[in-house]
């Protein structure tokens, strides 16, 4: 068998959907040989790459799990910010979490270390405005990901939003990981868009749920968080989404047990992936 099944890995966004990843990838790497080259995160996925790469998955999602049995309700987006640091209550729970999970030398030294890792990041189509236009591109990608159904999002794009691949190990040796963990999943306008690079950023799952990675080769697999009804065909490329609407919400702080569902149907969606395996490919 080969060191690798795959050579490259993509994790699609999707907030706290993204805990599919998790089981999948948990369940998937005891059993193959995965030791992709390189990785690709996009919004939430970006956290689900980093848990991956540090080997953190079931810690990932215990963190998650704490932090959010703390809370019995969403914090409504029209509540004052209350630190004066200009972030939303959503996103500073979730800058908290980040930095549990990933903020120690450890961590950052596996990632600067690790394999090719990018994370995709959006800039908004007004940069005097971000939070409005992101809203509004925020409408759009809803839009496109209802009618076209595809993972590769083309009518955000149409009306300005562009994506940035950004180097995360990089990010790592230069103490900025955490930032652009944070700055990939600034969903507006629950998150407000922070600077990256001096330039506002918002979610880049808006510009596309499947990127390849520079200096794409080799066999691919796309992690998605939810179902969509047109996978493109691309060669030596493998999309894999949940059997069933995942339990958990996109941005739902609140209820740990459907951060606890949502990963053991990823697990379970792994399973029934590897007893299928030798009819999608040979090992």
């Amino acid at each position: 068998m080969a060191d690798t099944v795959f050579d490259q890995l993509i994790f699609s966004g999707g907030g706290t959907r993204c805990m599919w990843q998790g089981g999948f990838m948990e369940v998937l790497r005891h059993e193959i040989p995965i030791n992709p080259a390189r990785v690709t995160g996009v919004s939430g996925g970006a956290c689900s790459a980093c848990g991956f790469i540090t080997h953190r998955g079931t810690f990932v999602r215990d963190v998650f799990i704490e932090k959010f049995e703390k809370y019995d309700r969403n914090v409504p987006l029209h509540e004052p910010f209350d630190d004066g640091d200009g972030y939303s209550p959503h996103q500073r729970i979730y800058r908290e979490v980040i930095t549990a999970c990933f903020g120690d030398p450890e961590a950052i030294e596996a990632i600067a270390k690790g394999p090719q890792f990018e994370v995709l990041i959006a800039r908004p189509p007004d940069r005097t405005w971000p939070k409005l236009s992101g809203a509004a591109m925020t409408l759009l990608y809803e839009a496109d990901s209802t009618v076209r159904s595809n993972p590769h999002l083309t009518w955000p794009q149409a009306a300005g939003l562009k994506g940035e691949m950004v180097d995360a190990r990089a990010a790592a040796r230069d103490g900025h990981v955490l930032d652009l963990i944070c700055a990939a999943a600034t969903i507006p306008p629950a998150f407000e868009p922070p600077l990256w690079d001096g330039k506002p950023a918002v979610d880049a799952g808006m510009v596309d749920q499947a990127p390849l990675p520079s200096g794409n080769s080799g066999r691919s697999l796309v992690l998605l968080t939810k179902a969509f009804n047109h996978i493109p065909e691309e060669d030596g490329v493998i999309f894999v989404q949940p059997s069933e609407e995942v339990p958990a919400d996109k941005i739902d702080f609140t209820d740990p047990q459907k951060l606890r569902d949502t990963w053991a149907l990823g697990e379970e969606d792994a399973r029934n992936f590897l007893r299928n395996i030798g009819d999608i490919f040979e090992v």
